[in-house]
C-alpha cells in the first residue's frame, strides 16, 4: 500500500458526493442496507440493556441477593459505567470518515451521532447540515477509551495506510460489548476509476477484513458480500474503461438519471435477503464486529 496516497479523495469528489448520495442509487441502496444492519446491532442493544434493567430491578428489590451477584457469582457487573450495557437515554454512535454527511444523518436515527473525518472540506457539508462533526485521522482519534456504543467505518478503512492501526482505534473507543459496522469495496481485480480518485489502498476479500478486524481486537459477529445485484454490470463496466483508457471524473457521474429510482430500489431489496442470507460475491463487503465485555 503506497504511503504517498492521501488519506483525503481527491478535492473535486466531495462536491460531486454530497450533490449526489441522497439520489444516486448506489448511495441509497448502501443506506438501506446500512439502516437494515444498524437496526439489528440498535435492537440487540436495547434488548441487552432491558435485561440489565430488569436485573437491576431486581437487585434493588433483594440487595442481599445483589452483594452477591456483584461478587462474581453471575450477576450484574459492578463496574456497569464503562459497559455499552450500561441504562442511557440514547446510544452513542461515532461515524468514523464520516465524509459528507448522508451516513450520519441516517446513524443519528439510532442515537446521539458524531462523526469524525480528515477532510476540511468534508467536515464544512456535514457542518452545513447541523451535524456534530470533528477533525481527525482515523487512526488517532480524538476520544477518550470507551466513549462509544456503536462504532461505524463506511467506505473508510480501504483508505487506510495502516488499516488495522485505524480498526484498533475503532476498538478502542467502543464500550466493551459494543459494536463496530464496517463496509468496503471488494475485490482488487474490481479496481476501477472510483478507487483511484479516492485514494483507496486496497478492495478486501471477505477473509482479508474479516483477520484484520479479529487483529484489531474485534470478535467478528457476521461478515457477508453485498451489492450482487450489480455486480455483473459494474465488473462489466469497469473491465471496458480499463480496455478503452475512459476515465469519467467520478464514476459517480456515470448514471441514468432517471433510472435512479428503479436501480436505488432493487439495490435497496437486498437488506430484505441479508436479514436471513449471507452472498458469496459482491461489490462491496459489510461486516459486524463486537468488542468483548472482559475489554
Amino acid at each position: 500500500m503506497s504511503q504517498e496516497l492521501s488519506k483525503e479523495m481527491q478535492g473535486h469528489t466531495y462536491a460531486i458526493m454530497n450533490d449526489v448520495e441522497d439520489s444516486h442509487w448506489w448511495f441509497v441502496g448502501r443506506r438501506a442496507i446500512l439502516e437494515s444492519f444498524m437496526r439489528e446491532i440498535v435492537d440487540s442493544l436495547r434488548t441487552e440493556r432491558k435485561g440489565l434493567r430488569t436485573e437491576e430491578g431486581r437487585a434493588t428489590k433483594d440487595p442481599d441477593n445483589a452483594n452477591n451477584d456483584l461478587s462474581g457469582n453471575g450477576g450484574v457487573e459492578a463496574d456497569s459505567q464503562s459497559s455499552v450495557l450500561a441504562p442511557q437515554s440514547l446510544l452513542k454512535i461515532l461515524d468514523v470518515g464520516c465524509g459528507t454527511g448522508a451516513n450520519l444523518e441516517m446513524l443519528s436515527e439510532f442515537g446521539e451521532s458524531e462523526g469524525v473525518d480528515v477532510s476540511d472540506e468534508a467536515l464544512t457539508f456535514c457542518k452545513s447540515k447541523g451535524l456534530t462533526v470533528h477533525k481527525g485521522l482515523a487512526e488517532e482519534l480524538p476520544f477518550n477509551d470507551a466513549e462509544f456504543d456503536i462504532v461505524t467505518g463506511l467506505d473508510v478503512i480501504e483508505h487506510l495506510d495502516d488499516d488495522v492501526a485505524g480498526l484498533s482505534e475503532m476498538n478502542r473507543v467502543t464500550r466493551p460489548g459494543g459494536y463496530a459496522l464496517v463496509f468496503v469495496p471488494a475485490f482488487m481485480w474490481l479496481w476501477g476509476v472510483q478507487d483511484d480518485i479516492s485514494n483507496h489502498r486496497i478492495r478486501y476479500t471477505k477473509k482479508q477484513i474479516v483477520e484484520r478486524l479479529k487483529m484489531a481486537g474485534y470478535v467478528v459477529e457476521r461478515a457477508t458480500y453485498a451489492n450482487i445485484t450489480f455486480f455483473l454490470p459494474i465488473l462489466g463496466g469497469r473491465t471496458i474503461m480499463r480496455l478503452t483508457g475512459i476515465k469519467p471524473e467520478s464514476e459517480n457521474n456515470v448514471n441514468v438519471s432517471a433510472l435512479n429510482g428503479i436501480f436505488g430500489k432493487i439495490f435497496s431489496s437486498e437488506r430484505h435477503f441479508l436479514k436471513h442470507v449471507n452472498f458469496p460475491l459482491g461489490v462491496s463487503i459489510v461486516v459486524v464486529a463486537r468488542k468483548s465485555n472482559e475489554s
